[in-house]
């Protein structure tokens, strides 16, 4: 990958594209093209098809996505495999076509079996059932590998899988209904640090209503309060989370130094071709949430509601295909969490 090779990162506004394009940018690349979903909607094969005719892009990053949290995922269970697949397969498939020499689709590992063995190795794929809540976005997800697995064995395109764990960062979305844990957990210690303060008109500016009476409503629903918040479970799940700069890192290194061929281990029966990316440790929720606590500065309690579910209960990649392959991850949880903070701040400014 040269520095004046046309490069498409789909899905630049997102949490992931936005640190992939950020580090392009930083190791000086400047043919980049980006397109928001208004300018180039993925779902439609005639407007991706014409975009790559006419565009020809080198390097594809597919990092455009329907994401969400355990909510989101359990409750829009459509939503999340049709848009997902239909992205996937129309960027892959228009890649194939316009002879795009490589592209690097991200997935997440949520791939893996509810029950697989820990740390989870490539290898677990399709060994048993998936978890239920988010189902639908795996099978998505799982369809994208075999996509890329089955072009490259097909058409000797290079296209590579790369599973990355709990991702957190800039651009993440905080969004009290959608989002993933480690964002909601910012922002309901951070609106309930707010309260603790008597800042009414900080919460009503952070959740964009029109008086504290609304931001109250809005409040009790979430479990959020001067005393406490309400998380979902027991908190006793584990999970693993990676600053999605270093996923960044990971993709651009993995885009430059690693072909298909480098993948395959049996040649008689190529399957498993993906790489997890991760940091390889994990953190039980209850634990995580006090960190956030004490980075935050609130006082109140954290109250665990048991009659929610809790998921998986461990979930943590091996990542030594990843180590083999010349990587390993750089920015610890603790810090991490503080400058995730510190920009969600600026941006509620």
């Amino acid at each position: 990958m040269n520095k004046d090779d046309k490069i498409f990162v789909a899905g630049h506004r997102g949490l992931v594209g936005s640190a992939i394009l950020k580090k392009l940018k930083e190791k000086g690349f400047f043919n980049l093209i980006t397109k928001t979903h208004q300018e180039l909607d993925l779902t439609n094969q005639q407007e991706t098809a014409a975009f790559f005719a006419q565009e020809k892009p080198d390097y594809v990053f597919l990092a455009a996505a329907k994401v969400g949290g355990i909510v989101a995922n359990n409750t829009f269970r459509g939503d999340f495999i049709y848009h997902n697949l239909m992205i996937q397969n129309n960027v892959i498939h228009q890649s194939y076509l316009s002879g795009v020499k490589k592209l690097l689709f991200l997935g997440s590992t949520c791939i893996y079996p509810k029950n697989a063995a820990q740390p989870i190795k490539e290898e677990a794929l399709l060994t048993d059932v998936l978890e239920y809540t988010n189902e639908p976005y795996a099978i998505a997800k799982i369809a994208g590998i075999k996509l890329c697995e089955s072009y490259n064995l097909q058409y000797g395109t290079n296209f590579i899988a790369v599973m990355p764990t709990n991702l957190y960062g800039p651009n993440d979305n905080f969004d009290l209904e959608n989002s993933h844990v480690l964002p909601a957990l910012i922002r309901k210690i951070h609106l309930a640090k707010l309260l603790e303060e008597g800042n009414k008109g900080a919460v009503i500016k952070d959740l964009k209503v029109a008086d504290f009476r609304e931001a109250q409503k809005v409040l009790s629903k979430y479990g959020i309060n001067s005393k406490s918040i309400e998380i979902w479970g027991t908190g006793n799940p584990k999970r693993e989370f990676l600053w999605s700069e270093d996923l960044a890192d990971a993709s651009v290194h993995i885009m430059k130094n690693v072909e298909f061929k480098d993948l395959i281990s049996d040649k008689n029966e190529i399957r498993n071709t993906h790489i997890n990316i991760g940091t390889g440790t994990d953190i039980a929720i209850k634990e995580l949430a006090f960190l956030i606590k004490k980075i935050i500065g609130f006082n109140g309690d954290l109250v665990f509601n048991t009659d929610k579910p809790d998921g998986t209960m461990r979930k943590v990649t091996d990542v030594s295909r990843l180590h083999d392959l010349g990587w390993k991850y750089h920015l610890g949880l603790e810090e991490g969490i503080e400058m995730m903070y510190d920009w969600y701040l600026e941006i509620d400014e």
